[in-house]
């Protein structure tokens, strides 16, 4: 049921069909979204097509993050952060009519995602593995301003998490999730000033790219941390969107080796969030109890956008077996796991 994708080319054929379906463990496919072909008018089909970049870091203090997304008919910007000790958690956001003054790459491997305006600068770089994440938001959280310097660094021969699915007939989904890069730099918030180095302080990167159905929902978990040992342990888990007979993006990945997973259904009270959520795969290989401590609420109504996210952020306990049949205890590790509704 896992086709791994090995060779380069094209995402998607001339006639805009997906040339390759299947997950891999690096971005081989040049993202040519020029190709895409769902609407008889190639005019409107830029409005309907998605792309993001999503930073998270985990600190010995704090989550931080940043995100740029151009929807196709409006771009969003948003920057949020949780303290761990307090729990206390502020997020804000603008959107971008028709996106105008986003940049964002065509891959995830080089290239500049910009936005600026009077109010804010949020800017990603990428070059030769090592990535920049820079943030200057002097007005959030009623003037107390936050600020962010970071230098993230994917690691020699470091897998990521690459899937590409169809979504019916004429649609499609191109992620890449980059877990467990350490980060050093600073976060400024308000009178607050962490300084971030490598051996504490690891971040993990959403790429997205591709054209979804009006209305959609999924599941998405997430964690990157150090075991005890001082070993890195990344966790990706979703379901809930587009055909994934061939490829799931489920996997664990342990010192920047994935370990891929089948099927890992989501268990959880989705009217009581707070309730403890549960991760047992198909196969007997993963068996995690996630405790939520505090919950992420994020609405947007405007329109012909809505969305409604609850993301949960608490710790993991339980194992998994390696590709080679090793058990590997897992506690404590701070991640999230989320549900999200959107009309986009």
């Amino acid at each position: 049921m896992q086709q791994e994708i090995t060779t380069n080319g094209k995402l998607l054929n001339p006639d805009g069909s997906l040339a390759q379906v299947g997950w891999a463990r690096s971005q081989n496919l040049d993202c040519n979204l020029e190709d895409a072909h769902f609407y008889t008018l190639k005019t409107f089909q830029p409005f309907r097509i998605k792309r993001w970049d999503y930073y998270a870091v985990f600190t010995p203090q704090r989550f931080f993050s940043a995100t740029i997304a151009d929807l196709g008919y409006a771009g969003n910007v948003f920057v949020y952060h949780m303290d761990f000790t307090t729990r206390h958690l502020h997020e804000e956001g603008l959107v971008i009519p028709f996106g105008k003054g986003i940049q964002l790459p065509r891959n995830s491997m080089t290239g500049e995602t910009i936005f600026e305006n009077e109010k804010v600068s949020v800017k990603f770089s990428v070059d030769e593995k090592i990535r920049h994440v820079l943030v200057a938001w002097p007005g959030f959280d009623g003037g107390k301003g936050i600020s962010a310097d970071l230098t993230l660094q994917e690691l020699k021969e470091h897998d990521s998490m690459n899937i590409v699915i169809p979504i019916g007939k004429q649609r499609f989904y191109y992620n890449r999730k980059i877990n467990c890069m350490p980060v050093k730099g600073v976060i400024h918030y308000g009178d607050i000033q962490e300084k971030l180095d490598e051996k504490s302080s690891i971040a993990s990167l959403d790429w997205g790219r591709g054209v979804w159905e009006y209305s959609s929902f999924w599941n998405w978990a997430s964690a990157s941390g150090f075991m005890p040992n001082g070993d890195t342990i990344g966790l990706n888990l979703g379901c809930g969107f587009g055909d994934i007979t061939k490829a799931t993006e489920n996997a664990v990945i342990l010192n920047g080796k994935i370990h891929k997973l089948d099927q890992v259904p989501f268990k959880y009270d989705s009217g009581d969030y707070m309730q403890p959520w549960i991760f047992k795969d198909n196969e007997g290989r993963l068996d995690l109890t996630f405790i939520p401590f505090k919950e992420r609420v994020a609405k947007t109504n405007l329109l012909i956008i809505d969305s409604e996210v609850h993301q949960m952020f608490g710790a993991y306990n339980g194992f998994f077996i390696t590709d080679r049949g090793k058990r590997v205890a897992i506690k404590d590790l701070i991640g999230f796991a989320e549900e999200h509704h959107a009309k986009w």
